[in-house]
């Protein structure tokens, strides 16, 4: 008996050396290769407190000689605007469009999902057709109807779409969530005398707050790194997104001053990994409770 429990003690410690060396050595591999993956980001940091010549003397991303140079002189652009006005663009196209996606896009998956209706699957298969058209096809025929409008150089082109449940993915995600959830609460509040619209507002959308801000978030965060919507619609200055102001940093000369461009591209990308750190847990949950149960 002595030496079975000796040999018992043994393999435990055995087994835990083993675990603990593959738990070092998952650790380390995962180290290894996050540090790759962020290793660019990392880099444009501490890029963007160097000097124009430093940037090129080499690929370490701690500055030798920090300044603040690049992000006083970005920031003041070589347009008679500020970087701020840019940012404030931006907000006023990323707000709208937000807020629009989600309302729209929700009362469309409802609809699909709890009600029936002439044509249904035929108008539910061409949401998913819109879906795998690539966008590239559409802009020439959504720019000749913007023009027609007279809603070029405004924020209309970027704003209606969404506002009308264009975003077909947005569509998609919200009836595979919906899908998952059990109608029972919803029948219940019908007998209690709620319509449809009350039923969506204070039983359905509070159950989707999970898939709702993971729309808010995609949103958020592909409008704020849109360059060819603004690019096409927008032709004055003064409305320009940040996407566009961060191009108007490259002149047509060589001589770029590059630690301006990086600390305005630090600025930039900012607000978006807030928002996403912010919310990681939300969008999280919305993303694999609609994959898991749809």
């Amino acid at each position: 008996m002595t030496d079975l429990a000796a040999f018992n003690q043994a393999e435990t410690r055995r087994r835990a050396r083993l675990g603990l060396v593959s738990a070092t050595f998952r650790y380390a591999l995962l180290f290894c290769v996050g540090l790759v993956m962020l290793y660019p980001l990392i880099w444009l940091i501490g890029a963007s407190f160097k000097t124009n010549s430093e940037i090129f003397a080499g690929a370490g991303f701690w500055p030798e000689k920090p300044t603040l140079d690049g992000y006083i002189r970005g920031w003041q652009t070589s347009t008679p605007y500020t970087f701020g006005r840019f940012f404030w663009n931006s907000f006023l196209i990323i707000l709208p469009k937000v807020i629009g996606t989600a309302i729209s896009c929700t009362l469309a998956a409802y609809a699909f999902v709890r009600f029936d209706f002439p044509f249904k699957k035929i108008l539910f298969g061409s949401v998913i057709a819109i879906l795998l058209l690539p966008n590239v096809v559409t802009r020439i025929p959504q720019y000749i109807l913007f023009r027609d409008l007279g809603w070029l150089d405004t924020f209309l082109p970027l704003w209606v779409p969404s506002a009308l449940a264009g975003d077909a993915f947005f569509v998609f995600m919200l009836v595979q969530f919906l899908r998952s959830l059990p109608a029972d609460m919803e029948e219940a509040a019908r007998v209690d005398g709620a319509n449809s619209l009350q039923t969506l507002i204070y039983i359905v959308v509070p159950m989707l707050a999970p898939a709702l801000i993971s729309v808010c978030l995609f949103q958020f965060m592909w409008t704020m790194n849109d360059f060819l919507g603004p690019l096409i619609y927008l032709s004055s200055v003064e409305k320009y997104p940040v996407s566009l102001a961060l191009k108007l940093s490259i002149d047509t000369t060589e001589a770029f001053e590059w630690n301006r461009i990086l600390a305005m591209s630090v600025l930039t990308i900012t607000p978006a990994l807030a928002v996403f750190f912010a919310a990681q847990r939300y969008f999280i949950e919305g993303i694999s409770s609609g994959g898991i149960k749809g």
